[in-house]
């Protein structure tokens, strides 16, 4: 046992690293796509918003199913039927040549989605209760070496030979982590006997558990405020003294700087998580995340909003990998599956409300008031977190 939940955790760390890596190749360029390619030059920040959120609506629909379907069958046959399908869909961007096209095909990519999850799902479910934190604050790490990567050589790639070739290595990229998943994968899957409890019971059931009821709302948040950033900062870099033609190799680079600094925090924040507690490190990556945000108000130039960016990550590297441990411990051995599929439609919920509201509000007020309304956002839930925090001290106390 001790063996083979290192091994998983190695082998999906790899798996989720190239999966994390193929979508940050392309996605990110999306503004850049829509202008250059498709010929999208007016409201460019709401067409860019819609294109990332309906992409997060189709996969918070379904993940419910795949969730379903995991506990069947297995995480590791979602793991080659995400990857396998993502690589087509990747491909497919390659062909496509008008907007509404290309919303159709990013509908089909949420809805194909969901090898971190079920990788996340697999760790969580695979590994020792004592190393469940630690393994998921790893598993964090996987995702932002990769989305340290996919930027840069997506902004060397676009700026080089164009944003649609950037779709096709993408697909190259994701081919492997399904590869990985069947080759290297070992799961120890048990099927529950009799019939399996529907999506409505397991959210009923989910309804019941306050303590769940609430992370899914901060992971609704702080999806919200990771993603309402994403369709803009591309257009941002440029706003801020970027030239148009060099915006996808600077706002590669910027994308890079908090995933350089998830790399360097995401397994300590697990340590730390371990020895104060995982409410008391989600409390800190929410305020730094909050203040990182408003800082940025006050920044206009191209160094000082990456090493800006970085200072954010160092912080909010504890958020998520936090609210995955704090699942794991809100919720019974026999649910924990289904939970962490709620969690990860609370999470595609939040990451298709961001871009909408950065895509419009970025171009009926600027984006300086996003990284003020996401500013706020946070900081409001971190005093919310610490109030929750004081009542059930003072009800242990009471105890």
């Amino acid at each position: 046992m001790e063996l083979r939940w290192r091994r998983n955790l190695f082998i999906l760390w790899i798996g989720a690293f190239f999966c994390a890596m193929a979508y940050t190749l392309s996605i990110p360029f999306i503004p850049i796509f829509l202008q250059e390619d498709l010929g999208i030059h007016s409201g460019l920040e709401a067409w860019s918003g819609i294109t990332f959120s309906v992409s997060f609506l189709a996969s918070a629909v379904i993940a419910p199913f795949w969730g379903s379907l995991a506990d069947k069958y297995g995480r590791k046959p979602m793991l080659l039927r995400s990857g396998l399908s993502l690589s087509a869909v990747y491909f497919l961007n390659y062909f496509v040549n008008d907007p509404y096209t290309f919303i159709v095909v990013r509908v089909l990519q949420g809805l194909m989605a969901g090898y971190i999850p079920a990788s996340m799902a697999l760790v969580s479910t695979n590994t020792p209760e004592k190393h469940v934190g630690y393994a998921l604050s790893v598993m964090s790490t996987a995702t932002a070496a990769g989305s340290i990567l996919g930027p840069l050589f997506g902004g060397m790639l676009s700026h080089w030979v164009g944003t649609r070739e950037c779709f096709l290595a993408s697909g190259f990229v994701v081919l492997i982590s399904a590869v990985i998943a069947v080759v290297g994968v070992k799961e120890v899957h048990h099927k529950k006997a009799g019939a399996r409890p529907s999506v409505f019971q397991d959210i009923k059931q989910a309804a019941a558990n306050k303590q769940l009821l609430s992370i899914f709302g901060l992971t609704i948040l702080v999806a919200t405020s990771v993603m309402i950033l994403e369709p803009l900062l591309t257009i941002y870099v440029v706003q801020i003294g970027g030239s148009a033609k060099g915006a996808s190799l600077s706002s590669g680079i910027i994308f890079s700087a908090a995933g350089v600094a998830t790399v360097i925090m995401g397994s300590r924040w697990g340590i730390i998580g371990q020895r104060i507690g995982y409410d008391k490190t989600l409390l800190i990556g929410l305020i730094g995340g909050g203040i990182g945000n408003l800082l940025q108000l006050a920044v206009h130039s191209l160094i000082g909003f990456g090493v800006l960016r970085f200072s954010y990550g160092l912080f909010f590297a504890a958020v998520y990998p936090a609210l995955s441990a704090l699942i794991v411990k809100a919720s019974d051995a026999d649910f924990r599956g289904r939970a962490m599929s709620l969690n990860q439609t609370s999470n595609q919920l939040g990451m298709m409300i961001g871009p909408l509201i950065g895509g419009f509000l970025g171009g009926l007020v600027g984006i300086h008031s996003v990284f003020l309304l996401t500013g706020c956002a946070l900081l409001l839930a971190a005093g919310v977190l610490q109030l929750n925090m004081r009542k059930q001290m003072k009800q242990i106390s009471a105890e």
